[in-house]
């Protein structure tokens, strides 16, 4: 097996994805097949390390980001998180998932990168989101 995969490691493999990321970002035909991958993966893996349960609030940016609901966020934070989500849904990455358990820590190391570069992002994303459920239910009051 390869050097040990650090945080380093991890951060060199989400930037390496930011070039397919923005190419995903731009081809309609591609983007809702792929985040029916990522929902479907996400629910097939038997335990979720703690770094992997961050995945559906990154798809369901990534959803609303595509779909125009929500520009808020800098391309800079979809194309980290787009890179992430495509190593995440990668079966042949740097540790193959296909490995028990060893095969989700390279996965969950570079998801958890992606968080600390984008938190702040999300918690905006976040915030978005309930003030959109709440005046949806303003609305109907």
């Amino acid at each position: 097996m390869e050097k040990q995969f650090d945080k380093k490691r991890a951060l060199k493999e989400l930037q390496s994805h930011y070039q397919k990321a923005e190419a995903l970002l731009k081809d309609d035909s591609k983007m809702e097949p792929f985040l029916e991958k990522l929902d479907k993966k996400v629910k097939w893996i038997p335990f979720m390390r703690q770094e992997l349960k961050m995945i559906p609030i990154l798809v369901s940016m990534v959803r609303s980001y595509w779909k125009k609901d929500y520009a808020r966020v800098p391309g800079r934070s979809i194309l980290a998180i787009v890179g992430a989500l495509i190593y995440f849904l990668s079966p042949l990455d740097v540790i193959p998932d296909w490995i028990p358990i060893l095969g989700q820590v390279d996965d969950a190391l570079v998801v958890a990168t992606c968080w600390k570069l984008v938190s702040k992002d999300v918690q905006n994303y976040r915030r978005w989101q309930k003030e959109r459920k709440s005046s949806a239910r303003g609305d109907r009051e």
